[in-house]
């Protein structure tokens, strides 16, 4: 009698065939203060005020607990802010402490970033489990650190899987960000993966969430969508980040969940994610 072949662990949870994180960055104005850009009162940025009580509701609406990458520097500016974010149910990650751009930093200024951030989560009673590096790009000695400081998952650009020392990688692409369409700065970006330089619409950008979203579904994988709330800036955006939220929620097949949650499901599951898989 023949034995059949036994099967292969699921990839994700049943019943679902594919996982998404809904992720949001930048609290406030902590780059533009490292910029010297910021001619307003501390704690008085418009994103944190207004538009993030509104994407908050959106976010509770449809039942997602999203991800927020969150410089360290804005905790003790917007206490109240993060509390919100954690009673809701969301994940508190970290974005740098005054997104400095990860790339460019010296051995010093990278580990003077951690013990900064970490001192100042601290004193608000947050626990770092993910790492989002502003610009995208991990160093070479950011694996040892991350370890150091107990960082289960990183979310740069690249490929999605295992990392170094343990760490998961859970990837963001450009396409799937919406600065990458709103905003003039990145055109030589949008130039470089085929769109236009100049400002695209919503609606581009929402046509291509959507597509990755099929496509993320279709290929079993994992998708990270990064709004800020920064660029929330008119009833068409808001309708972008409200269809996208209704067609992630209510597909079968979609496992939405915070970065930390999927991260931890990797870890395991060494079997399935041995090995980095690509976007």
């Amino acid at each position: 009698m023949n034995s059949k072949p036994p099967l292969p662990p699921p990839r994700w949870p049943a019943p679902y065939q594919a996982a998404i994180s809904f992720t949001l960055d930048n609290l406030g104005e902590a780059q533009d203060v490292l910029q010297g850009a910021w001619p307003h009162p501390i704690g008085t940025h418009p994103a944190v005020s207004d538009q993030l009580p509104r994407m908050l509701a959106l976010l509770g609406r449809h039942g997602v607990r999203a991800t927020y990458f969150a410089e360290a520097w804005s905790l003790g500016v917007y206490p109240a802010a993060v509390q919100a974010l954690a009673r809701a149910g969301h994940e508190v990650a970290w974005h740098g402490f005054q997104h400095e751009v990860w790339g460019g930093l010296d051995e010093a200024r990278e580990r003077e970033s951690f013990e900064r951030s970490w001192r100042a989560a601290g004193e608000l009673g947050v626990r770092y489990v993910g790492f989002r590096p502003p610009g995208g790009v991990v160093n070479e000695r950011s694996w040892g650190l991350l370890r150091e400081y107990g960082v289960e998952y990183v979310s740069p650009l690249g490929e999605f899987g295992m990392g170094r020392e343990g760490v998961v990688v859970l990837p963001f692409e450009w396409k799937a960000v919406d600065a990458f369409w709103y905003m003039e700065k990145f055109g030589r970006i949008r130039k470089e993966h085929g769109q236009r330089e100049e400002v695209l619409s919503p609606e581009e950008f929402k046509q291509c969430l959507m597509g990755k979203i099929d496509e993320t579904v279709k290929t079993g994988g994992f998708m990270s969508i990064l709004f800020h709330p920064f660029l929330q800036t008119s009833e068409e955006k808001f309708e972008v980040m409200q269809d996208v939220l209704r067609r992630i929620s209510e597909d079968g097949q979609i496992w939405v969940a915070p970065c930390k949650e999927v991260a931890e499901w990797v870890k395991k599951h060494p079997e399935v994610f041995r090995s980095k898989d690509s976007m």
